[in-house]
């Protein structure tokens, strides 16, 4: 071998020999050292770094055992961090490593109180003089093959919320292949990450640092909101019960010309969820919520939910006493300090857009709560069910609405339809069935004395909105009101009520027009009492109502125009009081049965009445004509007809003007009243039948007429008074009053027939000496036993035979042996009236008269104290307390059996329907026409020594 290539081989093997020995053993040393003496130099707390390897072959280099921080508490750490670097970097251009592995790496990311991040303290770097050079802008020049990141650790605790706020991924492995800086390459990254408090996450896609790039997609299981729900309660105060969330998408991202995101297949499941008030009040309970085909693009501000389901959602919401929802308290944002208050002008910025396409929303349920009124109000809304689609956020397309929901323990509301919200308008079809009226007790308190004791709403309605400013809005379709039931609270008795009320063909048009084609009511009721101080029950239910500071009648604009169809009345009845009479007068009508043509306020034309019913069973009555309801005095023409009607029943209207009771008699009006253009033309014909007088009556009211002598002399051959009492003038004469001029006529015709007796002599008919027996009753009772009933069917067989006879039927009833009986019939009925008082306020199923409950003893012992004293207006004596509780549950009964049973009304009463049962008895049983028997004035009489009393029979001719 030549001496000069044993020179270079010998030169070549030394320098391999250098290379090795520092490649291998002296720089890895060096480096070592250096790095620790950096570490330490600059590091804030413990660091170090175990071990260094290089081969300098391979170009492979080995770190282990990177510890930063306090042993066991190190904020960076790993095991081993490998990286290859490959020769072609030398002419490629571009740093190349075929590899970078980083294992068992341990990461602390920690937040103090006052923000500062652990990282960001654990190295004092230099201060540096020099000028920072311009960048060029080019990414360094870098490819790595294949990085993996293998079992990491991730800490993250942060102490600035009120509650820390800590979680930890103890198994984080990333993968990227052809990671690169240079342009338009792609790396292919896979992670996946999980920890002891879920919310496992796996991410798999593609990224690019040149421009920053990246599309993939993103899940993430099992994610407890209760991690990070501490940033949520420190915002809002809400206590977070459960919830527990899945994530997954597909994404792209783009860094190159601004900020570009796109995410697509977004779909979030929430289940279970619950959260509640700082005080532990429950505010929501949700099982399921589910949003899946969802996509947002930021750059144009847009997502796009494809499906909601959701289910089992239960909420609780308050109306508190100072007019403020307890939600809207809980949102309300904290004030902020003047230096961090908002500008007063802000840039205006493009809204998002959400657009929603199909929602459905199942089983929710909501817990509403008033407490603005005096009483509380409280309102169970559900099961609602809730459907959506197409939804736009901008409002400028009208979306799908249904809703069905139930709204209290039996009604139901149902909407479905279109709706758009710029401009606002809605085209909904709502149907609501058996709402429960009562829920507007609080609100009608304030301004009347009117207990809703019943009353169910049910509609269906086509409801059209077309703007807001103005308001244009129109309903048609029907409604309907069952079982309404009001009661007067200052005298605990019924005011108004009816079986059914129906409107039929209803049209609205705000501030335009309402038209009505049929209003049906089905067995009304109503009551009306004039006070003893001539005021009536109606003003006295009216609260007064403070007047408004300032207030001034406004301009109300065009009225409202009023076309109602028709008014039909089915089986109705009323009952009229007088209290301001000495005696009272009560009377009632039944059946009233007819109908109202058409009422509309902007046309002249009359409307036609035809009603009929009967007063107090018997007497038939009739209005019968034409009116104009919105402008009377323009046009009338209206006759009413009263046949039969019991003149014992207007016996303190006779006591007060007349000076004497009514006896005997029955009245026959035909009034028919005219008017036409503001002239009245009256014709007012009266016809008495057997009328008879009674007993005088002192009253300062009464005419100073002869009035038995202008009895006797108006009966006409028949036994009967027939008078006309024509009336014509001008109402528009404020001057001019009916009744007046009424009064004088008849006054003048009774002087006349006083003045000429001789003219109605010849009238005069006599009666038949006829034996009358009489019917016996039991104490208390009302109800025909077996003799009477033999001798009723007697009599009524004479009374068939003889035509030309009446019946007179006078009731009696006797203190002595009727009112303990009927104290205890009125106490039992008290009891039945006050439990059903109870069930009916506690929303109980009752039946349809108190009359049908059975109270146990237990209930009466508990209600009979109010009706002491109520009855007895006192308290119970106070040496009763001393008494045990039977005694004086005793003794309050005997009072109020003792208070009743000297009740001259319950036995008047009773006296009423002994000889009601005896007509009724003749006229259903016995075949009579109820022409021929009369009921004359009750009294009272002694009993019979076995107890029992005497109701007299009076026969009278025709």
């Amino acid at each position: 071998m030549p001496k000069g290539l044993k020179r270079a081989l010998s030169a070549l093997l030394i320098a391999l020999f250098l290379y090795s020995l520092i490649g291998f053993l002296i720089l890895p040393g060096i480096a070592l050292r250096i790095a620790n003496q950096q570490l330490a130099q600059y590091a804030t707390v413990p660091a170090s770094l175990q071990r260094l390897q290089l081969n300098p072959f391979s170009l492979e280099l080995n770190l282990w055992g990177l510890r930063i921080g306090e042993a066991g508490q190190e904020h960076l750490a790993f095991e081993r961090l490998y990286a290859n670097l490959q020769s072609d970097s030398l002419w490629s251009g571009a740093l190349h490593l075929a590899a970078v592995e980083l294992q068992g790496a341990r990461t602390a990311v920690l937040f103090d109180k006052d923000g500062t991040l652990n990282l960001t303290q654990l190295f004092r770097l230099p201060e540096t003089t020099e000028e920072k050079q311009p960048s060029s802008g080019d990414p360094f020049p870098l490819r790595i093959d294949t990085i993996v990141l293998q079992e990491n650790a991730l800490r993250f605790q942060d102490l600035r919320p009120s509650e820390p706020v800590e979680f930890a991924y103890d198994a984080l492995d990333l993968k990227l292949h052809n990671l690169s800086t240079l342009p338009e390459d792609n790396a292919e990254m896979t992670l996946t990450a999980s920890g002891p408090n879920g919310a496992k996450i796996d991410w798999q896609g593609q990224v690019s640092l040149t421009p920053i790039t990246s599309s993939g997609s993103l899940k993430i299981s099992d994610g407890r909101l209760s991690t990070f729900w501490p940033y949520v309660r420190d915002a809002v105060p809400l206590v977070l019960k459960e919830g527990l969330v899945d994530l997954s998408s597909d994404y792209r991202l783009d860094l190159s010309k601004g900020t570009e995101l796109q995410l697509s297949k977004v779909a979030i499941q929430l289940a279970p969820f619950a959260i509640d008030d700082p005080d532990g009040k429950p505010l929501a309970r949700l099982q399921r919520l589910e949003v899946t085909d969802t996509s947002l693009d930021l750059a144009k501000q847009q997502v796009v939910v494809g499906q909601v389901r959701s289910q089992g959602l239960e909420a609780w919401a308050a109306r508190e006493a100072d007019g403020q929802l307890d939600w809207q308290k809980l949102f309300a944002g904290k004030p902020q300090p003047a230096s961090e208050a908002a500008p007063e002008a802000q840039t205006e910025t493009k809204p998002w857009q959400v657009l929603l396409q199909d929602v459905q929303l199942r089983d929710y349920k909501a817990h509403l709560a008033d407490r603005v009124p005096k009483e509380n109000v409280a309102l169970e809304v559900g099961p609602l069910n809730l459907d959506l689609k197409d939804f736009d956020s901008l409002g400028d397309k009208p979306f799908n609405l249904k809703l069905d929901t139930g709204l209290g323990k039996q009604g139901k509301l149902q909407a479905a339809g279109d709706v758009q919200l710029t401009p606002t308008t809605a085209r909904l079809k709502v149907i609501t069935q058996d709402i429960d009226l009562r829920l507007a007790q609080a609100y009608l308190n304030p301004f009347i004395r009117l207990e809703l004791r019943s009353g169910l709403l049910g509609s269906d309605l086509d409801v059209q909105l077309k703007s807001t400013e103005p308001l244009a809005l129109s309903v048609t379709g029907s409604a309907k009101v069952d079982q309404l039931h009001t009661l007067d609270t200052l005298r605990e008795r019924d005011f108004l009520r009816w079986k059914q009320v129906r409107v039929n063909g209803l049209d609205y048009r705000h501030g335009d027009s309402l038209a009505i084609e049929r209003i049906e009511l089905d067995q009304p009721y109503a009551r009306f009492v004039i006070n003893e101080n001539l005021t009536t029950n109606v003003s006295d239910l009216i609260v007064p109502q403070p007047a408004a500071a300032g207030s001034a009648q406004q301009d109300t604009g065009k009225p409202l125009a009023i076309r109602i169809g028709g008014v039909t009345v089915n089986d109705g009845s009323a009952n009229f009081a007088d209290f301001s009479l000495t005696p009272s007068f009560a009377t009632a009508i039944q059946q009233m049965n007819g109908r109202i043509g058409t009422l509309d306020n902007q046309k002249p034309q009359a409307a036609s009445v035809d009603i009929k019913g009967k007063v107090d069973r018997y007497a038939p009555m009739s209005i019968k004509g034409q009116l104009t309801p919105f402008d009377p005095l323009n046009s009338l023409d209206i006759a009413t007809s009263f046949k039969n009607v019991e003149l014992t029943t207007i016996t303190p209207y006779s006591g007060k003007f007349a000076g004497y009771r009514i006896r005997k008699g029955r009245l026959n009006l035909d009034l028919h009243y005219r008017i036409e253009k503001g002239q009245l033309n009256a014709e007012n014909k009266v016809l008495v039948e057997n009328l008879q007088l009674g007993e005088r009556v002192d009253s300062p009211d009464a005419v100073d007429l002869p009035i038995r002598l202008a009895v006797a002399l108006l009966k006409d051959t028949q036994g009967n008074i027939a008078l006309e009492l024509p009336v014509q003038g001008d109402l528009n004469n404020p001057q001019f009053s009916v009744m007046p001029i009424v009064w004088q006529t008849l006054r003048n015709l009774v002087l006349r027939a006083a003045q000429a007796p001789f003219k109605f002599i010849a009238g005069l008919v006599g009666g038949s000496d006829v034996d009358l027996s009489t019917v016996p009753f039991s104490p208390g009772s009302a109800e025909l036993e077996g003799d009477a009933r033999q001798a009723l069917d007697t009599l009524a067989k004479a009374l068939q035979e003889r035509p030309n006879l009446r019946l007179e039927v006078e009731g009696q009833s006797a203190q002595a042996s009727d009112g303990p009986l009927l104290a205890e019939q009125r106490l039992q009925r008290e009891f039945r009236e006050s439990w059903y008082k109870v069930l009916q306020r506690r929303g109980d199923k009752v039946p349809a008269s108190p009359d049908e409950l059975a109270v146990d003893e237990d209930e009466q012992a508990a209600l009979l104290e109010g009706i002491y004293r109520t009855r007895l207006k006192q308290q119970p004596p106070s040496e009763w307390s001393e008494l045990n509780a039977a005694q004086r549950t005793q003794n309050m009964r005997q009072a109020v059996l003792d208070s009743w049973a000297q009740s001259k009304l319950l036995l008047r009463q009773l006296a009423q329907q002994r000889a009601a049962t005896i007509k009724d008895y003749l006229v259903e049983q016995g075949g009579l026409y109820d022409e021929r028997v009369y009921l004359i004035d009750v009294n009272l009489a002694e009993p019979e020594a076995n107890g029992r009393v005497l109701t007299a029979l009076h026969l009278d001719s025709q």
